[in-house]
């Protein structure tokens, strides 16, 4: 039999990075005030939407008698249309996103999954399944599916740069792909092709430090990736200026060109932004492709 004092200290052991990002995450979803969610048009569900005259076809029982008692014609109640939709959330967890350039700023990596487990709260409170991509976690709902993606997503894997999977995307499902999107550009344009040719349609959202944009750099610089493995000096990094910001320019154009062709959405978010503004755009990006 285990030891009560053990069992107590694997549990909180399991448990300890699950509260800060859930509750983060679910604090971030309460700065967010949506409507009721609902696919406006008539169909199967439980909220009004209208009345409309009866016709020929329609069944004695659904009429409204009240409504019908109050004119010379009889009326139903149209209800919206409400059925739920699957949505795979891909975010990346590689070392590239635990940069900050301030101690006031948050990781990107942190805002990223910060972001993505909140639009999931606001997903699954609203009736879709939401799920992890990779076969990691199949789309459901509820509050456990929250607490294993929280799980999930608090892990951190040790390669540079993350690339998104489109596995586990159903046909005209949903998806939603986080990440400062700074490595190989092949396999974001690979994954975006294979989820256009399921009829499947998303949102990227790229986050960067301010720095990032910014290129404070002049005289010896020394850059080295997150993880160590990519390392170069410069003795002049001013000089880099121009060139890096072009080619970070010509990034954000491909993801933009990659995201129209496939009928995507894409913005850039910046970690010293607001966080809620980030969730409104996130969210409605999804809803747009409903």
């Amino acid at each position: 039999m285990t030891e009560p004092l053990a069992l107590r200290s694997q549990a909180e052991a399991l448990a300890g990075p699950l509260p800060p990002l859930l509750a983060e995450a679910e604090h971030l979803a309460t700065t967010v005030l949506l409507g009721d969610h609902g696919r406006r048009r008539a169909g199967t569900g439980d909220t009004f939407w209208q009345y409309r005259p009866a016709q020929p076809h329609d069944a004695a029982r659904s009429i409204d008698w009240r409504r019908s008692a109050r004119s010379d014609a009889n009326f139903v109640q149209d209800k919206e249309w409400q059925i739920a939709q699957s949505v795979i959330l891909w975010v990346d967890q590689a070392a590239a996103m635990t940069f900050r350039s301030h101690d006031n700023l948050p990781r990107k990596g942190l805002r990223a999954r910060t972001l993505g487990l909140a639009c999931a709260i606001l997903l699954i409170r609203g009736g879709e399944r939401v799920g992890l991509s990779g076969l990691r976690l199949p789309p459901r709902r509820g509050e456990a599916q929250l607490m294993q993606m929280a799980k999930l997503l608090s892990q951190d894997d040790d390669t540079d740069y993350g690339a998104p999977e489109s596995q586990g995307m159903l046909p005209h499902s949903r998806a939603l792909f986080i990440s400062d999107f700074l490595g190989d550009i092949k396999p974001i344009e690979d994954a975006l092709l294979r989820a256009a040719d399921r009829g499947v349609g998303g949102a990227l959202l790229q986050i960067l430090d301010p720095q990032e944009e910014a290129f404070p750099f002049e005289g010896r610089t020394v850059f080295e990736s997150m993880s160590g493995g990519l390392r170069h000096e410069t003795l002049k990094a001013s000089d880099l200026k121009s060139r890096y910001l072009d080619r970070l320019a010509a990034r954000k154009d491909k993801l933009q060109h990659l995201a129209r062709i496939t009928g995507w959405q894409f913005q850039t978010h910046h970690t010293g932004q607001s966080a809620t503004n980030a969730l409104l755009w996130l969210y409605n990006a999804l809803e747009r492709q409903a």
